[in-house]
């Protein structure tokens, strides 16, 4: 795969009539995966080391932006906490797709700048993964 344009991962909201629009003014984006490991270590494992039970535990996604705050439509969604639609685009690799609730905003400007923000969301169900 060829190196990406970081300006090329975008981060979509549902617009509520079966198609996406991408969140307004996001200079930077991130996603990230975990899953919370299940210990189910004993006195028997083998040399003591930590045994982890596969397909176990909880999955989640998290998506952190930062941007212009430019007032558009796909603002909106940020002060309700509703759990909404969204898709993060990853170039020339696919697309993830879910669930998401907003869990933190954050607004700052300076006084001859402009009013930036700062984006945290949270899956809020199953995701899945569409290959480009």
């Amino acid at each position: 795969m060829a190196i990406q344009k970081g300006k090329d991962l975008l981060l979509k909201v549902s617009d509520g009539a079966g198609g996406f629009v991408t969140v307004a003014g996001l200079r930077s984006r991130s996603l990230s995966f975990n899953a919370e490991p299940v210990d189910v270590t004993h006195s028997e494992s083998a040399g003591r080391w930590r045994e982890l039970l596969a397909g176990a535990g909880v999955k989640k996604a998290s998506v952190a932006g930062a941007g212009v705050f430019r007032d558009e439509a796909s603002d909106g969604l940020v002060f309700d906490g509703a759990i909404a639609e969204f898709q993060i685009v990853i170039p020339d690799f696919g697309a993830v797709q879910g669930p998401f609730q907003v869990t933190g905003l954050e607004f700052r400007g300076e006084h001859a700048g402009e009013v930036a923000y700062d984006l945290a969301l949270e899956s809020a169900g199953a995701l899945s993964f569409a290959a480009a």
